[in-house]
């Protein structure tokens, strides 16, 4: 095998953690191309195949000339449907000018780290968070700083803690809702707490990730740039991949005050320019039809969750709490660390994880990756009986370790 050159790799790149979600679910497509029978929990992804009707508008598009360059921040159509959709579902008032589409979400948050940090500047992330968020702000040149909260919080950030955390130099309070990897959910009365502790501060301004928007059990989704005073501080992440499962589509929106949106634009047209045509063209189709297969995945990821609670409760050495939307679990295993089966001993959640992939076959992430050593993430992003085996296997595994 050739030797790496790490030297010559650059420091940014080699401060960079590789993604753990990734990392994991590349451990168990390597076990499954060993014959082993591997259950993958590990990857936020819909099992369900994008709706068909948004794969017909694709292919329309295409038959249509919908086959070139974009303008950087997207087709004017899209932007236009995305501005009806924030007016409709997130009481969000929004002109195209103030939207850029990405190729993904991801995208969308690095955009805006990119156009809006300078090295000193801290960004305030609730803690757990979604992985990449901890390694995009310090690409950007930007200081992370990790605001957590357990889980008797439910993992939820409060206002006092994040007042106690404001400093001089926070620029950022970043966070979703709902929660990749909790799948805890800001209440309107818990954002607005929180909105009159950004209003406090002169320039600082928050990236609100609302991609699980769809997945929401509390009966209503609460955006924090709707409440008063927060329209010139927020900036609104969306995108098509969890709420119509469209992730290979990659496929990610903003809405921002229009001299954000213009910086991001400007980032983004030295980087990819814009989005795939075509799938804008079903994105709009997306938007603007896709609310009834929305709502039955959501009604199954209901189930789901209160299946995988209930199951995940009789495990010795689990504490779990009762997520209200995104579709993860993020039970507490460290009841678990320092039981052994006479070979191994559970020393740490990344033990935890290794040998419920090894041993029970059953891939999940383990929560340092998310700012949490304590807890491990769940995917039940999967059929009922595969999730059933799941816990199965993990049940009899730690059965052995004493």
């Amino acid at each position: 095998m050739e030797t790496a050159p790490v030297h010559l790799l650059s420091s940014k790149l080699r401060s960079m953690s590789e993604s753990a979600t990734i990392k994991m679910a590349q451990k168990a497509r390597e076990l499954k191309a060993q014959g082993v029978d591997v259950i993958s929990l590990s990857l936020g992804e819909p099992d369900f195949d994008t709706p068909d009707f948004i794969k017909t508008a694709a292919k329309e598009a295409l038959d249509n000339g919908f086959t070139k360059y974009t303008p950087v921040p997207g087709h004017l159509e899209l932007r236009e449907a995305i501005c009806r959709k924030f007016d409709r579902d997130n009481n969000l008032n929004f002109k195209p000018s103030q939207i850029v589409v990405s190729n993904g979400a991801k995208q969308s948050i690095a955009n805006l780290c990119l156009a809006l940090l300078d090295p000193g500047d801290e960004v305030i992330i609730f803690t757990p968070y979604w992985v990449s968020y901890f390694d995009i702000v310090k690409f950007a040149g930007g200081t992370p700083v990790a605001l957590k909260a357990g889980i008797d919080q439910d993992f939820k950030v409060t206002a006092d803690q994040l007042a106690e955390a404001i400093n001089d130099k926070t620029k950022i309070v970043l966070f979703s809702s709902p929660c990749n990897p909790t799948g805890s959910v800001y209440l309107e009365s818990e954002l607005k707490a929180i909105s009159e502790v950004i209003q406090s501060k002169q320039d600082l301004f928050v990236i609100s990730d609302e991609i699980y928007e769809h997945i929401n059990f509390t009966g209503a989704h609460s955006s924090i740039g709707s409440l008063p005073g927060m329209s010139d501080r927020t900036i609104t992440v969306n995108g098509f991949s969890k709420g119509y499962s469209m992730t290979g589509w990659r496929l990610g929106y903003i809405g921002a005050p229009e001299w954000i949106a213009k910086a991001c634009a400007k980032v983004q047209g030295q980087f990819t320019s814009g989005a795939t045509s075509f799938g804008q063209m079903a994105g709009i189709i997306a938007l603007e039809q896709g609310y009834e297969s929305s709502r039955e995945m959501k009604t199954a990821y209901l189930r789901r969750k209160e299946m995988m609670v209930e199951l995940l409760r009789e495990i010795d050495g689990f504490s779990v709490n009762d997520p209200q939307g995104a579709f993860y679990i993020f039970p507490n295993v460290s009841a678990c660390f320092g039981r052994s089966n006479g070979h191994r001993i559970i020393s740490s959640v990344e033990d935890f994880s290794d040998i419920m992939l090894t041993e029970a076959h059953v891939a999940m992430v383990a929560g340092n990756a998310f700012g949490n050593d304590q807890c491990v993430r769940i995917s039940y992003a999967a059929a009922d009986d595969t999730l059933k085996e799941a816990v199965r296997r993990i049940k009899n595994t730690l059965e052995n370790y004493k």
